[in-house]
């Protein structure tokens, strides 16, 4: 997976987890993807963006947006996003950035689904009505900046509940027994609610591991057989990353493009996107989310502790790591936040709005550089001198948001390139406190860090920073 190069904000080839060299371009969306006839000749050209509901991330769309323009206004174009073929619900969602609260803080919750709102504002001309969730928290915070619907959710733990809207009876449900096949109301602590989907995981699990994609009409008579003949209205779905299309499994977009063309054809059901299922049939049910649940673990410690939940492909392996991790970056962004509240705080009303519109200098930066960063994060005087700039004290605080990236705990192994690139961030937030608030922490976080273990050495002996990142050049 390609990852950012720490020290000047790119992206290029890194080490992938077979040992190969991979590079971003090959994560470009697929301009049209083959529709297969049934002696294997390409036949049809179809756009899946127009089909699918799908979010892209702001990392991604970055990269396209100066890499390969074309692609970019592709994913991006009115016809496919915002009114497409689905009455006036467009395709694309938004994605907290990055994209996983579960190891946050409310503080920093409300960051993530705030830049990724106005990233999508930027780039899709529109606002969002949705917001893609594949974990039981931060439905509570997209419904303030207007995400009414849909969140899309995996069921995880057996304490989730649902019961019909008016009825006070309720019972648990879990992955297996929770009907994915219809929206559910929740009600949130604000008294507003927000619409929810729970996409079917076994299936999911399926396309990702089991070979679906190897065949179009077998991936789409399998999504058929969620439903079954009754004439409620239903909805088969799944939530998938995209690199299964084709990076993982090659010619994976084929196999949906077909698979797509094989229900629409053969008139086996109707092709529709969470906005306007939701519209037509309004939900009847309502669920309450067990919040301490990931789509990883549904007991929702994999962020924290050695859960036992991993990839599998390494028996006896432990993720001991996890915890001393976890607890080493909770420290540093504690640490960081004071002195990131009296550096900013000399020019600026208030700390944490300004970082939250910070993002819009990184989604726009042809249109607003950091020289109008004063405008858009209210100055506290108008006699701000010009050499004051907030610019390097808000990267610091952009990093110690990126550095709780969600790949960094996914895998096995605290020396994987995902947990590195965390570090990365990590230590570019460190640099950055340094040099603009005169914070020195790297010493206590390589100290801390030391306690966090390794499967890779014989011994499991500790990681330090030198091993999993590369320390920053002393300065000149």
């Amino acid at each position: 997976m390609p990852g950012w190069k720490w020290w000047n904000n790119k992206k290029g080839p890194v080490p992938t987890t077979t040992g190969t060299s991979a590079s971003i371009s090959s994560a470009t969306p697929q301009r049209g993807s083959p529709h297969p006839g049934s002696e294997g000749w390409i036949v049809k050209i179809r756009n899946n963006y127009n089909r699918i509901s799908y979010n892209l991330g702001p990392t991604l769309l970055t990269w396209l947006e100066t890499n390969d323009p074309e692609a970019y206004e592709l994913v991006t174009s009115k016809p496919t996003t915002v009114a497409g073929g689905y009455g006036s619900h467009g395709n694309a969602s938004p994605s907290p950035q990055p994209p996983h609260s579960a190891l946050a803080n409310h503080r920093d919750k409300v960051t993530q689904v705030y830049w990724g709102v106005q990233d999508f504002e930027y780039r899709f001309g529109a606002t969002p009505g949705n917001m893609a969730r594949r974990n039981g928290r931060g439905h509570r915070i997209a419904r303030r900046f207007g995400c009414a619907w849909p969140a899309v959710h995996r069921a995880g733990a057996p304490a989730s509940g649902g019961a019909q809207t008016g009825d006070t009876a309720r019972k648990l449900v879990d992955a297996e027994s929770i009907d994915t096949r219809r929206p559910y109301w929740c009600q949130l602590p604000s008294g507003r609610r927000i619409a929810l989907y729970f996409y079917h995981g076994r299936l999911a699990q399926e396309v990702a591991f089991n070979g679906l994609l190897n065949n179009g009409q077998l991936f789409a008579e399998r999504l058929l057989r969620i439903l079954d003949d009754s004439d409620t209205p239903q909805l088969a779905h799944i939530a998938t990353d995209g690199e299964s299309y084709g990076h993982h499994h090659r010619f994976g977009e084929m196999a949906l493009a077909s698979a797509l063309t094989h229900i629409e054809d053969n008139n086996l059901a109707t092709l529709t996107n969470y906005g306007q299922f939701l519209e037509l049939f309004p939900p009847e049910y309502e669920v309450q989310i067990h919040e301490t649940s990931s789509r990883l673990c549904p007991r929702g410690r994999s962020w924290r502790n050695d859960c036992g939940c991993n990839t599998g492909g390494n028996p006896g392996w432990h993720q001991r790591w996890r915890k001393p991790l976890r607890e080493t970056l909770d420290w540093l962004r504690d640490r960081l936040a004071p002195a990131y509240e009296k550096e900013v705080g000399r020019f600026l009303k208030d700390p944490w709005k300004a970082r939250n519109d910070y993002i819009r200098v990184h989604a726009a930066p042809h249109r607003r550089g950091r020289a109008g960063i004063f405008k858009t994060c209210a100055p506290r005087t108008q006699q701000t001198r010009r050499s004051d700039d907030p610019a390097p004290v808000l990267e610091m605080q952009r990093y110690a948001v990126l550095m709780y990236t969600s790949c960094g705990w996914f895998l096995d192994e605290i020396l994987g390139i995902e947990t590195n690139q965390i570090l990365q961030y990590a230590l570019r937030a460190m640099d950055h406190a340094q040099d603009s608030a005169g914070a020195g922490t790297h010493a206590e976080f390589e100290k801390r860090l030391r306690h966090a273990p390794s499967n890779n050495t014989p011994t499991a002996q500790p990681v330090t920073c030198k091993r999993v990142a590369r320390p920053r050049k002393p300065r000149a």
